[in-house]
């Protein structure tokens, strides 16, 4: 199982895990040379933490295909999130015979017959593989939730499954990592124009994302119900503030890093625990 040890440190080792955390460049060097007048990373700053981070990536997957390791990596959020961006910056210098995306369509009509976690378990890791799931089984819990694309029956089958279905991930020994890529209302809706009007990005827009902005408080209702039937000890959701899409991206490699020893690892390391953080039950 792993540990989120940069998440929620040990009584005892958070003035450690804050000496970790001043120590990020864009803590340490001046905000002018690091942020934008909008308050996000600033393009120059970003790519030369970016190349840092990705040669640590290579390093890792070496060290995967050395020892036979598996990874399982889970992105969500909303439409518009960053999801697919976040995972071609960690892909691309990845030996893509030891890498895979996996981002499914609709399930076919045999599909819709079969064990809904199924169409999933075949796309897993091997050994010395990483995979990364562009949307997974949480279609389930969030978009087939809020338009009805399921039975309510099925919804709670999948509640009361996934839990199960994880532990099991977890006890064969895969490490299994879960991000929440979270933006608010207004941001997306930014998002969503710019795909609209940019030829490089129409492709990304499909019928359903206009309707997913008009039902962003449903979305939100339904992550919460999600994260309280399926947040655990072995499967901790990681959320994500993804507002600002450069500053998202690093910070979950570095997370993703700070989890994992290989040869060569940069032990400082870190996520901002600002941007990337574990889940918390809201009590009310």
């Amino acid at each position: 199982m792993i540990k989120y040890k940069n998440i929620i440190p040990k009584k005892g080792k958070k003035m450690k895990y804050k000496s970790l955390e001043d120590k990020l460049p864009e803590k340490r060097l001046p905000k002018k040379d690091v942020f934008k007048k909008d308050g996000k990373l600033k393009t120059d700053f970003y790519e030369k933490e970016l190349i840092k981070l990705q040669i640590q990536l290579v390093k890792l997957q070496n060290h995967v295909k050395k020892t036979g390791e598996r990874i399982l990596i889970l992105f969500e959020g909303i439409d518009t999130a960053g999801k697919g961006g976040t995972i071609k910056r960690i892909t691309e210098h990845l030996n893509p015979r030891g890498s895979r995306v996996v981002a499914l369509n609709k399930p076919s009509d045999i599909e819709k017959t079969e064990w809904y976690f199924q169409r999933y378990v075949s796309h897993f890791p091997a050994g010395g593989e990483i995979v990364l799931f562009d949307r997974s089984w949480y279609n389930r819990a969030g978009v087939e939730r809020v338009f009805n694309f399921c039975t309510h029956e099925e919804y709670l089958r999948f509640m009361r499954q996934c839990p199960r279905f994880e532990e099991m991930i977890v006890d064969d020994g895969i490490k299994f990592f879960k991000y929440w890529l979270d933006i608010d209302k207004d941001e997306q809706l930014r998002r969503l124009k710019s795909r609209q009007t940019d030829p490089l990005k129409m492709w990304k827009l499909s019928p359903i994302d206009m309707e997913s902005h008009k039902h962003y408080e449903d979305y939100q209702k339904a992550k919460e119900d999600m994260f309280l039937a399926t947040h655990t000890a072995y499967a901790p959701w990681i959320t994500v503030n993804a507002n600002d899409k450069k500053r998202a991206r690093i910070n979950i490699i570095r997370d993703i890093l700070s989890q994992i020893e290989y040869e060569g690892k940069d032990e400082d390391i870190i996520a901002d625990s600002k941007i990337i953080s574990m889940y918390h039950i809201k009590h009310h």
